[in-house]
């Protein structure tokens, strides 16, 4: 970094983009004040992403202007956005992972030499990580890092470019909580001090309470609101970004008397598509009546558990009881020991997106009455009047039971598959991220879904990368790092610094 360069102002002023018939930006205005942290915020669709893709040049806005230290600019490209001194660290890291982290440092800039002279270059790059407020081992390969010195790479990487203005894209959705509360406090502390500038897209209201000056809020394209972060409650923010959607009130826990164990995990072992361990030596058991969340940085295993228990991944050895009953995850299986559940992104894993939702809702049934007479002859009409009975009750929106299941959005997806899975009698119900990039009244709905089933006396296996979620349901957290779980305690004996270190492998 430069010596006597401070972080700058950005305005953005009537910003405007149009897509065919949608209008995605709607003459949005937004202003960061020099030095500051500020959030923005938005349900899925609310055009935050847009709006900073305008701004880094990857979108031509087609009206409106950037002011930079309150002088317009022209950004017709990310180039451009560079040459300003605007940066942005994407969701998914953009680093090589065969490189070491000095060469994805060197490699970045725009006049790095054909023949790169690596004493000097190291030399520099160590001058610089001395100004810097933390380190990742500059000789280490990418590949060997951890997902928090990959971000912290990604964010001195900016630094190393002299970008003083930062967009962060859901910065700690691949951290431990520890890690992200560090990393979010040593930027803060960067911009107290005037060093640098950050916008930051997030859905997590307690990092923006606990780390953000001001905030600006868009819904559906439009601005709705600003304020100051610290003095807002999470009631003022939530309401400017659902408006007059009516959301579910959440619902209550039962108290459960001890109640027997239903699912049982014994000694899961899995491997990947290139034979490697991913799942080893895993342990679990779901009583009746409870959630058990299984929290965890993303890539230790997870996904595959859960492909493991819907029958999408073979097991490696082990076994899956319920009730003391070896199970097998088929359709028969499932049927057998009303196993139902709801898979990360149902649209590709639990859905035929061209098919009605009618006859997706119909999966678990159309081989029983009334929709199947003489054990084959498959009905159309009980099929669709059980779709129009499920539909109304889960306030799935849609043009009608015919219409192609893919052109409903992503909480009516989910909602459309909670119907068909939770339409009957449930012993053990799996979800896996049911709530993530859905709207508030649709995560509402769905979580209180979970809930009810849970007190009915369902065994809940509940797997999410959001901490939040299962810390609101869980009546167990389980930590799955490496593979297995590493840590299990009931949820009222634990806290969200002890579950990150778990999650850290700590």
């Amino acid at each position: 970094m430069i010596e006597g360069k401070r972080a700058p102002s950005l305005e953005a002023v009537g910003m405007t983009k149009v897509f065919g018939p949608l209008v995605a930006l709607d003459h949005v205005p937004l202003k960061v004040e020099a030095g500051s942290f500020h959030a923005l915020l938005g349900e899925n669709g609310a055009g935050k992403s847009t709006l900073v893709k305008c701004i880094m040049g990857f979108y031509s806005a087609d009206d409106g202007a950037v002011l930079l230290n309150g002088e317009e600019v022209s950004i017709k490209s990310p180039r451009d956005a560079r040459a300003l001194g605007i940066g942005m660290v994407y969701q998914h890291f953009t680093l090589v992972p065969s490189l070491t982290a000095a060469e994805n440092l060197v490699i970045s800039r725009a006049d790095a030499p054909a023949v790169i002279d690596w004493a000097k270059e190291r030399k520099a790059l160590e001058a610089f990580m001395e100004q810097m407020p933390f380190r990742v081992p500059l000789n280490a390969q990418v590949s060997s890092l951890s997902a928090g010195e990959k971000q912290k790479l990604e964010i001195l990487k900016l630094l190393y470019l002299d970008q003083r203005f930062m967009i962060l894209d859901e910065p700690t959705s691949v951290l431990t909580p520890g890690e992200a509360d560090e990393m979010l406090g040593l930027l803060g502390q960067m911009a107290k001090k005037g060093d640098i500038t950050v916008l930051m897209i997030s859905h997590k209201f307690r990092e923006v309470k606990a780390f953000c000056d001001h905030f600006t809020v868009l819904r559906r394209g439009k601005y709705t609101g600003s304020g100051d972060a610290k003095s807002a409650t999470i009631g003022d923010m939530s309401a400017m970004m659902i408006g007059d959607t009516a959301v579910r009130e959440r619902a209550q826990r039962v108290t459960q008397p001890a109640k027997p164990d239903v699912l049982e995990l014994a000694g899961i072992f899995a491997e990947d598509n290139e034979g490697l361990p991913v799942v080893k030596a895993l342990n679990l058991k779901v009583k009746a009546g409870e959630i058990v969340g299984i929290a965890g940085v993303s890539g230790n295993g997870q996904s595959a558990l859960v492909e493991v228990l819907s029958g999408q991944r073979p097991m490696a050895d082990g076994a899956i009881f319920i009730k003391g009953k070896e199970f097998s995850p088929t359709r028969k299986g499932f049927d057998q020991y009303k196993v139902f559940g709801l898979p990360e992104e149902p649209l590709k894993n639990a859905a035929v997106p061209k098919m009605s939702v009618a006859e997706n809702i119909a999966f678990r049934s159309f081989d029983k009455p009334p929709v199947a007479k003489l054990g084959w002859w498959m009905s159309p009409g009980p099929m669709r009047e059980k779709a129009r009975e499920l539909i109304a009750k889960y306030r799935v929106k849609t043009q009608g039971p015919d219409a192609p299941i893919e052109t409903l959005s992503g909480g009516n997806v989910q909602r459309a598959i909670l119907a068909r899975e939770l339409s009957g009698d449930v012993d053990v119900l799996i979800v896996a991220n049911p709530c993530f990039g859905l709207d508030f009244a649709s995560v509402a709905e769905i979580r209180s879904q979970i809930m009810d089933q849970r007190n009915r006396g369902a065994a809940v296996l509940l797997v999410s990368e959001d901490l939040d979620e299962i810390l609101e349901l869980a009546d167990r957290v389980a930590v799955m790092s490496g593979g297995t779980i590493t840590y299990v305690s009931p949820i009222e004996d634990t806290d969200r610094n002890t579950i990150g270190q778990h999650m850290a492998g700590h």
